[in-house]
């Protein structure tokens, strides 16, 4: 009987599981529908989807050629080559912080830990600055210098981290967490002092360090997003060994989790996808430390659910608030660093002010 109860309730779990998955796939595709049609030149949802499918290959043959003209070529222009790779670009980018928060949080046990905590966004920071600093101009792969480099110093910082909170075989995620706080202090200063020897090139740094997809392409999207896409594939595949975590170290080791492969695993898969992130992106912050807990409310905290549950809405919010960035004050456009902020801290300090009675495992 308990048994055949036990059944019932995954089944019914598993459909509610679905259920939430699909709505937020649709959420996302009207996200993005709403997102590819305004701008100074607004453009009909369907004509933009009939742009969008009809470039799709095997599948854009299928689809008739609908408008033509000026009028259509130009609306083709703005959604292929300007609106939908920033677009893109932001789904990718939202999904890799929020699944990188949900992660490290775990990991930690921290539940005001986000994707920057280790250190990766000075980093990378600091990869950018030098290259804006010194004026270096170079691509490799079809990813300019700011990128590559970014990515390269994100990776470094948490090569470094992991290194100093290491003892032994051990990697205690609390000296990981204190060692990325410290590292990220000492780049902060480094980064300081290259911004005041910065004349012109001062105002690119500054609105790299506060997350633009201004410049987003396809060929700089090349090769960031299958690393992107790749972790996250991983980050699921283990989303059962971290559920397990939830238990306690000591606990996950009895029921046969080797801890100690799982958390270097995890570190390192998180602070790729978060590097490459911030390759794309610049810094970005709070949609790793909010999403996250957004999502424990509607789903819970079985990461089979809560690890795609993340992605689709870090994808959603991200999309939302870039579009917001590039209309709300048009024709300037601001950082959308600066919206993630503007809601993300008060959030933040609901956080704090609430930590005693937050715990990650539900």
């Amino acid at each position: 009987m308990k048994q055949k109860s036990g059944e019932k309730d995954y089944f019914e779990r598993f459909t509610r599981w679905k259920m939430i998955i699909i709505f937020l796939v649709l959420a996302l595709m009207l996200t993005i529908t709403f997102a590819v049609t305004i701008g100074p030149k607004p453009i009909p949802p369907l004509d933009a989807w009939r742009i969008i499918v009809k470039n799709i290959p095997f599948i854009g043959n299928l689809v008739g050629d609908g408008s033509s003209g000026v009028e259509y070529s130009i609306n083709q222009l703005i959604i292929l080559q300007i609106r939908l790779p920033r677009i893109i670009a932001a789904t990718i980018v939202g999904a890799a912080l929020a699944v990188a928060g949900v992660v490290l949080q775990g990991l930690l046990r921290n539940p005001m830990a986000d994707p920057y905590v280790i250190g990766i966004s000075a980093g990378a920071a600091l990869g950018a600055s030098i290259v804006i600093g010194l004026g270096i101009g170079f691509s490799f792969l079809g990813i300019d210098a700011i990128q590559l480099m970014a990515f390269i110093g994100g990776l470094i910082t948490v090569f470094v981290v992991y290194n100093i909170a290491r003892t032994g075989p051990r990697v205690p995620m609390l000296t990981v967490l204190l060692a990325g706080i410290a590292i990220t202090s000492f780049l902060s200063a480094i980064i300081s002092f290259i911004m005041i020897t910065l004349g012109e090139s001062l105002h690119a740094l500054l609105f790299w360090l506060f997350g633009s997809f201004t410049l987003s392409s396809w060929d700089n999207m090349t090769v960031t997003m299958p690393v992107i896409i790749i972790g996250l594939i991983v980050i699921i595949i283990f989303a059962r060994q971290l559920n397990i975590m939830l238990l306690g170290e000591d606990q996950a080791q009895q029921l046969g989790v080797d801890i100690e492969k799982l958390k270097k695993i995890m570190l390192i898969v998180a602070s790729l996808i978060t590097a490459a992130a911030v390759s794309i992106s610049g810094i970005i912050g709070f949609i790793g430390l909010i999403i996250p807990h957004i999502a424990r409310i509607l789903v819970g905290p079985d990461h089979r659910i809560l690890v795609p549950s993340s992605a689709l809405a870090g994808a959603i919010i991200l999309v939302l608030c870039d579009t917001a960035a590039r209309t709300i004050m048009e024709p300037v456009e601001l950082p959308v660093g600066v919206l993630t902020a503007f809601f993300g801290v008060p959030f933040f300090l609901y956080l704090l002010r609430k930590k005693k009675s937050l715990v990650i495992s539900g």
